[in-house]
């Protein structure tokens, strides 16, 4: 099945529109137990990023270096923390995104401080206020 130039512009377009599952993950180390704690706009985006790391057995990922490099990237496991659910299934505009974006870092704040991802319990570094 061949797709001329506009069909694939108005697919992609329609794709672009439509919200991705988007919250909050924690990268873990399944040897030592460390976490790192991070947002995404794109959950599923983030989970194929560690996904394609660890079939290529490259790390890009600068806080988890260390311990990719002792241990292998089979020592990390994606987890979801917390989703946020669009209030609509499709964004008229893409400034609608900026509110998201906004609630996404709010949700990361909560788990920072819950999970407390500092030093020997994970790979976050602590904020500068």
């Amino acid at each position: 099945m061949t797709l001329d130039k506009q069909t694939k512009k108005e697919l992609a377009s329609a794709y672009a529109q439509l919200f991705r599952p988007m919250g909050v993950y924690q990268i873990r180390n399944v040897q030592n137990g460390k976490i790192l704690v991070n947002c995404a706009m794109d959950l599923e985006g983030a989970r194929n990023r560690l996904t394609f790391m660890q079939q290529m057995n490259t790390n890009m990922v600068s806080e988890l270096r260390e311990d990719w490099n002792t241990y292998g990237g089979a020592a990390f496991v994606f987890e979801e923390l917390d989703r946020i659910s669009p209030r609509e299934e499709h964004m008229s505009d893409r400034s609608e995104l900026k509110a998201y974006k906004d609630e996404v870092e709010a949700l990361l704040e909560l788990w920072l401080e819950k999970l407390q991802p500092y030093g020997n319990q994970g790979y976050n570094k602590k904020r500068r206020k």
